[in-house]
């Protein structure tokens, strides 16, 4: 991608392409955190079941699509027949801080802090770069 800006020579404007300035390593690494940051927390909104699970499909694969439904079916199970105390697990929950690291050009993993009302989870996340879209692939909630 090029852009025209102009040139000044000799008091006369001049316009010649100039490229654009190509992402950095830097960019990327902030696109990741940003991406972590969104599907942790809709993961745990999942877990919570306040989002339906099917928000997040297109994030991620089908591996972590069924462990994330299959555990959020057991969390609900479990609410159901326990004390007051558990209904409050994963509720109002926020992503605290979120930090990535490239393995390869294609392959980033991060780990995210998430606070709850009841405790603190710790939360790593394996993001995986397929047709230029990132897709989580391995997602471990704590």
């Amino acid at each position: 991608m090029t852009a025209v800006t102009p040139i000044r020579c000799a008091g006369n404007a001049v316009l010649e392409p100039v490229p654009a300035a190509a992402p950095g390593p830097g960019d990327e690494a902030r696109e990741i955190c940003a991406i972590t940051r969104a599907t942790v927390q809709a993961a745990v909104e999942v877990l919570a079941g306040t989002r339906p699970i099917h928000q997040l499909a297109r994030r991620l694969d089908q591996r972590c699509l069924t462990v994330l439904q299959h555990r959020a079916a057991l969390t609900r199970r479990v609410a159901a027949r326990a004390p007051r105390k558990m209904e409050l697990l994963h509720r109002n929950a926020s992503v605290r801080s979120v930090r990535a690291c490239e393995v390869t050009p294609d392959v980033y993993e991060a780990s995210a802090v998430v606070i709850d009302e009841l405790r603190v989870r710790a939360v790593a996340v394996r993001l995986e770069r397929s047709k230029n879209v990132w897709r989580v692939t391995a997602l471990e909630i704590g």
